[in-house]
């Protein structure tokens, strides 16, 4: 065996030594080189897409120095959570990270629970990342045959979900190939990322016309509030745009049992998702606010801001071509955060706290990845995406909706880290001093926003225009309490947290599931 060789198999044994020590066993295969697991979380960011996928948040609400130093502050705090979320994954790197943190850390009389509400929050957050995600993809692709046709088509509802669902189709018939094949399609994903972005940045100033340039003061001075809330209020929503475009690198998390070197590679592929992102969405920030001219209204309007300052700057032909490549990024990101949210469910079903959890962990034998779970979340982003026959307020809450549900997620285990009974013990990744206030600094921050992201777009609103993220989220959140307190059948009468599975059968075929055993040897989470 030679020194590599010999190496690569010490870390893959290192790996399940770790997993075990968990209690779970090494069902997937560790294909994800670091370069991949770096590589899911950045793609499913998704800069340049995710950018335009909600400039119709930040332009209305302070303009140029919202999109510039709203995205510099925000950009700070989401590392500082990063960075909290990135300790816990270096101490115990599974699959269903943050609802297991959550037991590991949380005092006996409340784990039970607040395991439940994170794993719920975090499934329903994943899903909701896929369907706002693959809804800007939709959305983005009926605004590129508006651009085709001069502005003569503009997409219906019904066609712009037709859309949507041939998307969604799409990225679940590629999230169903074998572990090996994701893996190595993460690479390619940076690369197109990374490419995109260094375009936009140089080619946009170049190529716009000097009517559509704006003058520093304008572009990083000039607050355009058109929603009707106080300025400070307009620009703390003008944070719902960086908050969702970095979201979602708990998918890191999520793969850990798909990687190598887990305890190392997974915090550092988060905290270096978020830190590159930081910049290079700064610097797009920076080019399209000084290249998107003066009429904000016109912009915020518009079926795509991002399209219209495009178009003005490249041309219709230019814009088209570009367009296409920001398209089939957004369906990257989609596909990646698609990946990562079916392995929240497995590991969730894999403790027997979903419905049907039964049918859903099950590995499927010809691709050694979890079929079924990539199914399911599909299936309800499908339903999520139903929302938009209820207004263009209703789906738009679904982009308010994975970041309030992913932030409940993130909050409490690291919570649990410092307010529970536990003995935590630090993995490679490790801030020492600096993890209580970095964690107190995280929470509060999304505590804060959390709240501030329920409010509706403008002061006067009606109930077509209403947030919905509160009925949505919050309906979903109660069901599933209710269901946990239901009398006999409740979770609270058979739910324990995550639950070994080590010298267990486990099938390999989509018939046969070993039934998890009553009275099963449950692991002791005194600490992580």
């Amino acid at each position: 065996m030679t020194a590599a060789k010999h190496d690569r198999e010490a870390v893959r044994l290192a790996d399940e030594q770790l997993l075990a020590t968990l209690g779970y066993k090494q069902e997937f295969k560790r294909a994800f080189t670091p370069l991949e697991v770096f590589g899911i979380a950045f793609s499913i960011i998704g800069l340049m897409p995710s950018i335009a996928s909600v400039l119709f948040y930040s332009i209305p609400n302070g303009g140029g120095p919202a999109m510039v130093w709203g995205w510099a502050v925000a950009s700070i705090f989401i590392l500082l959570v990063g960075m909290s979320m990135a300790e816990l994954a270096s101490a115990a790197p599974t699959s269903g990270g943050l609802y297991f943190w959550t037991y590991s850390l949380s005092s006996p009389r409340w784990r039970n629970l607040l395991c439940w509400i994170v794993g719920y929050a975090n499934t329903i957050g994943t899903i909701t990342s896929v369907a706002s995600i693959d809804w800007a993809a939709a959305v983005q692709v009926m605004a590129s045959a508006n651009i085709g046709s001069d502005g003569d088509f503009v997409g219906t509802a019904a066609q712009t979900f037709g859309v949507y669902a041939a998307i969604l189709v799409s990225h679940t018939l590629l999230c169903c190939f074998g572990t090996t094949v994701l893996a190595r399609l993460q690479t390619v994903y940076v690369i197109l990322n990374v490419l995109l972005c260094v375009v936009i940045i140089i080619a946009l100033p170049a190529a716009t016309p000097a009517a559509f340039k704006n003058t520093a003061s304008f572009a990083l001075g000039d607050f355009s509030n058109l929603n009707g809330w106080p300025n400070g209020y307009a620009f703390i929503l003008s944070f719902l745009a960086p908050l969702w475009t970095i979201c979602s690198f708990d998918s890191a998390v999520h793969i850990s049992e798909e990687a190598a070197n887990a305890a190392t590679v997974v915090p550092w592929a988060i905290v270096c998702a978020i830190g590159i992102a930081g910049v290079l969405g700064w610097a797009i920030n920076v080019s399209l606010a000084f290249c998107m001219g003066t009429d904000l209204a016109a912009l915020s309007g518009s079926a795509q801001p991002m399209a219209a300052i495009f178009f003005n700057s490249f041309g219709r032909r230019a814009t088209l071509a570009l367009w296409a490549v920001v398209v089939i990024v957004q369906c990257v990101c989609a596909s990646s955060m698609l990946l990562a949210a079916s392995r929240q469910t497995y590991a969730f079903s894999r403790d027997g706290a979903l419905p049907i959890s039964n049918w859903l962990y099950r590995m499927n034998k010809f691709t050694g990845t979890p079929v079924n779970t990539v199914v399911f979340d599909a299936f309800f982003a499908l339903v999520v995406g139903l929302l938009v026959f209820a207004g263009p307020q209703a789906i738009n809450a679904v982009f308010t909706i994975s970041i309030t549900a992913l932030y409940i997620a993130y909050a409490i285990p690291i919570v649990a880290r410092f307010a529970g009974k536990n003995d935590f013990k630090p993995g490679p990744f490790s801030l020492g001093v600096f993890s209580l206030p970095v964690a107190v600094v995280a929470v509060l921050f999304m505590l804060f926003l959390g709240i501030a992201f329920q409010f509706p777009a403008t002061p006067q609103t009606s109930i077509a225009s209403m947030n919905y993220t509160i009925v949505v989220l919050g309906g979903v959140l109660i069901l599933s309490l209710l269901w946990y307190y239901a009398p006999v059948v409740g979770g609270v009468h058979w739910f324990q947290g995550p639950v070994a599975n080590i010298g267990l059968a486990t099938a390999d075929n989509d018939s046969e599931r070993a039934e998890p055993e009553k009275g099963r040897e449950q692991r002791s989470h005194d600490g992580i």
